[in-house]
């Protein structure tokens, strides 16, 4: 059975978006699954721990003496709030390289206020403000690390791009995968739901050093992941250092969870119609569910676990509300 994300108006259901999820233990077995626990996505964003890995393993960001800080950017889908922005400008400096080296393309910041201030001081938005763009940075360390030229660091044959999908074979256990492109142009695989959350799993593991340098870096900054409003940065905020989440476009989202009891987690969440409305709150039911979460991390997130629907006059019209 799927999960069911309804949504009621008044006392009738208007709308209801279907969820799969699948979470997997430290021997790499199902222990829970809701729908088709190898259903074939597209990983998205979710992907970028697993694309900064590379660079990290090849110590391309320990050359240009990136901070942890400057770590978690390159693992964030941001808001281009100012602190995200002059985050990744720090990084092309350290590397040697201007927004023109950046293949990710330019649009306005998630933020309302930032975008509010960049329109009203008349200035256009950067590659800087892209939600990719700490990301980038870091596929272009990498590039200036190997000594090669960084013109078409995104085509799936550059070297940075290769080095990254022999971290993605390593960590998914899958040999082949189909690629298309993602939204900031770089090639993004498809893969099974299944797949997704062994891979976060392995990101809170404590095994692999790459993942433990990008953990530690985003557990300790988890603002520059998303930012003002966002269920990323409240959810590995109020988690304190145990676990990890990363959204992706059309609703997929990839958890890694250090459980009280010492047994790690992986979990893969895919909204079928890509809706992002309920991405956190099915995936607050599932770790109900599961009873990942202390009391106190479930109250800390208690917003997430329903959201009440409200008009333009701010009366109250329905919620959003899951059932497993």
């Amino acid at each position: 059975m799927p999960i069911l994300c309804k949504i009621h108006r008044g006392d009738f259901i208007e709308s209801i978006h279907v969820a799969y999820a699948v979470v997997v233990d430290g021997k790499g077995e199902i222990v829970y699954s809701s729908g088709d626990p190898h259903y074939l996505t597209c990983v998205r964003s979710a992907l970028k721990p697993f694309q900064a890995s590379a660079a990290i393993k090849e110590g391309a960001t320990k050359a240009v003496s990136f901070t942890p800080e400057e770590i978690a950017l390159m693992c964030a889908s941001h808001n281009g709030e100012d602190i995200h922005v002059n985050t990744a400008k720090s990084m092309l400096d350290k590397i040697g390289y201007d927004t023109s080296y950046y293949e990710c393309g330019t649009h306005f910041p998630y933020d309302k206020e930032s975008r509010i201030k960049l329109i009203q001081n008349k200035e256009n938005s950067s590659a800087l403000h892209n939600n990719c763009s700490g990301k980038h940075a870091g596929m272009l360390c990498l590039a200036k690390y190997l000594q090669v030229d960084p013109k078409g660091y995104t085509d799936p044959g550059h070297k940075v791009q290769q080095l990254i999908m022999k971290q993605v074979k390593r960590f998914s256990e899958l040999n082949e995968f189909p690629l298309a492109i993602d939204g900031c142009s770089a090639p993004v695989p498809f893969l099974p739901l299944f797949n997704i959350a062994l891979m976060y799993q392995k990101l809170a593991s404590g095994n692999y050093d790459e993942l433990n340098t990008l953990f530690d870096a985003v557990t300790s900054n988890p603002y520059l992941i998303a930012g003002k409003n966002r269920f990323d940065t409240d959810f590995i905020e109020a988690m304190d250092g145990k676990a990890v989440t990363k959204v992706g476009g059309e609703a997929v989202r990839g958890l890694g969870i250090r459980s009280g009891n010492g047994e790690v987690f992986g979990i893969a969440l895919k909204v079928l119609d890509g809706n992002q409305r309920c991405s956190p709150i099915a995936t607050m039911a599932v770790l109900d569910e599961l009873d990942l979460l202390t009391k106190d991390q479930s109250e800390k997130l208690s917003s997430y676990k329903k959201t009440v629907l409200r008009n333009h006059r701010k009366i109250e019209t329905g919620i959003i509300a899951v059932e497993l």
